[in-house]
């Protein structure tokens, strides 16, 4: 398997790039949030990849971040979901921004990516619950619908998903929405 490849950028065409490794051209397939981060033609570039072959194609992905590749891994053992697809859900959604709709349960977020309808939203949702975002400032699992609610009610109100996430934690467990959104902005007002 090819895990990882460095060499200069001979070409950029969207999603596709070609990398030159010590002569030798490899045609890239990267998400569009690699892409709009590769530095210029003829300079030097490193991707981890992951080498997708299939009956009537071998193709190569790259990736700048490793949390990028790790996603795409995760998203193509779903049933119903090949590399293509993963490709277009990670150049629509940021892997922070996927993490978040999945916390959130947010198949809404995911539908609008190409490609993605109801029900292979939903089967995301599902699949990646508990394996995606348990590093960002977001509790890993929002402990209850209660949670997940204020949760988004204090980003429908303009706070960060940080800074909400920071409230939420500070709240006591067993809280109503209500009074979960009301204790929350009081801090947050402060």
């Amino acid at each position: 398997m090819i895990g990882r490849l460095s060499g200069l950028l001979a070409e950029k065409n969207p999603p596709q790039l070609l990398l030159d490794v010590g002569g030798v051209g490899y045609e890239v397939d990267v998400p569009m949030s690699t892409f709009y981060n590769l530095p210029a033609l003829g300079e030097r570039v490193t991707l981890l990849t992951h080498f997708v072959v299939r009956e009537d194609a071998q193709v190569l992905f790259g990736f700048l971040s490793a949390e990028e590749r790790a996603t795409f891994r995760l998203l193509v053992k779903i049933s119903g979901v090949g590399p293509r697809t993963a490709l277009s859900i990670l150049s629509g959604l940021s892997v922070g921004e996927l993490a978040q709709a999945v916390s959130l349960q947010e198949s809404g977020r995911l539908i609008k990516v190409p490609g993605i309808g109801k029900k292979t939203a939903e089967r995301l949702l599902l699949e990646l619950k508990g394996k995606l975002g348990a590093d960002l400032g977001l509790p890993a699992s929002v402990a209850s619908d209660a949670q997940a609610d204020i949760l988004q009610a204090l980003v429908a109100l303009g706070y960060s998903d940080r800074e909400a996430a920071a409230e939420l934690k500070s709240l006591p467990a067993d809280v109503g929405v209500s009074d979960g959104i009301k204790l929350a902005l009081k801090a947050l007002a402060r």
